[in-house]
């Protein structure tokens, strides 16, 4: 067992109230008494009022003032712990400053060698944040505000390729981190329908008197998988498709908004999806085609063929012999 889960051990034990001898206690952890007391020492530099008492009637205890255990880390947890707040920065997380406050009473609890090992853990990574407008943050908090309450939101929101922004009144259920943006999945009154709002693109958010009732576990990923689903052309059958290539090739295919929901597993050289046929024949030839030969379809034959055949009819169309 790691030291730190040995202290955090100790405490529990302790707490149950009554004395242990240094011998019983390494007994149960299967500890050496010297690493008892080396626990002992640590636990009262963390400001744990561990007693230990000689004599006959003495022992180990921890006095009555003590409410609370602390938290207790190893350093992957702590290493991880720090890792998960640059990747909230990184994604332009609203309470990033709350989840700053929070990490830094953590660190706070640490003893320097703890630190140290923290500070060299954690300097390898970074996460680079992309451009955002700082009224994104704001807008977010205002947005899962507006969620909770199941309050009406009147914004004025700019499409994308359009000059100017128009008013509409939304009831967001939820909100969305998807290929670093962020989007609220919302009820339209003026369309009377659910639609996604990316939030960048919210120019002005007020909230009105109006009050909604969101629908029950409503969940905006299964929101965006579900729009997914509905641009498939029918519901089977289904045939698996294996697409060979570079690792960074490959990502640009997995990550693709329609392809993702489909992939069912992942190599750093091959992807396996399962879609139906008449989709795959729909959109895939032309849209594997634009990645030329940095990847190679393995299966099914049916989707090759006509990716040779399209291939096939534009080199036809740019024959230099026929001009």
């Amino acid at each position: 067992m790691a030291k730190w889960d040995n202290m955090l051990s100790m405490i529990w034990m302790l707490r149950a109230g009554r004395k242990l001898t240094a011998a019983q206690i390494a007994d149960s952890l299967e500890i050496s008494v010297r690493t008892v007391y080396r626990y002992i020492d640590a636990l009262c530099a963390s400001g744990v009022p561990v007693v230990a008492e000689s004599g006959h009637d003495g022992g180990i205890r921890i006095l009555e003032s003590f409410q609370e255990a602390p938290l207790f880390f190893n350093s992957v947890e702590l290493k991880a712990l720090v890792d998960a707040y640059k990747f909230a920065q990184g994604a332009g997380y609203p309470y990033t400053e709350e989840l700053e406050s929070a990490l830094k009473k953590v660190e706070n609890g640490l003893h320097e060698e703890q630190r140290d090992d923290l500070s060299r853990r954690t300097g390898g990574l970074d996460v680079i944040s992309p451009a955002r407008p700082p009224s994104v943050v704001p807008l977010l908090r205002d947005l899962e505000q507006a969620v909770n309450d199941g309050r009406t939101v009147r914004i004025d929101y700019r499409k994308a390729n359009a000059e100017q922004a128009d008013e509409r009144d939304v009831d967001p259920y939820g909100l969305a981190y998807d290929r670093n943006e962020w989007y609220a999945v919302a009820f339209c009154h003026r369309s009377q329908a659910v639609r996604t709002f990316r939030v960048d693109r919210i120019a002005r958010l007020e909230p009105t008197e109006a009050r909604f009732e969101k629908p029950e576990r409503f969940s905006a990923s299964a929101y965006f998988r579900d729009q997914s689903a509905r641009g498939r052309e029918a519901d089977g059958p289904l045939t698996v498709i294996r697409i060979e290539g570079e690792p960074d090739t490959l990502n640009a295919v997995c990550g693709h908004w329609h392809m993702r929901h489909y992939l069912t597993e992942r190599t750093d050289r091959e992807a396996w999806f399962l879609l139906d046929v008449p989709t795959m024949n729909k959109y895939l030839p032309m849209y594997l085609m634009t990645f030329g030969t940095a990847i190679r379809i393995r299966e099914p034959l049916a989707l090759k063929r006509r990716v040779q055949e399209m291939a096939a009819a534009i080199a036809q169309h740019y024959d230099i012999g026929t001009d």
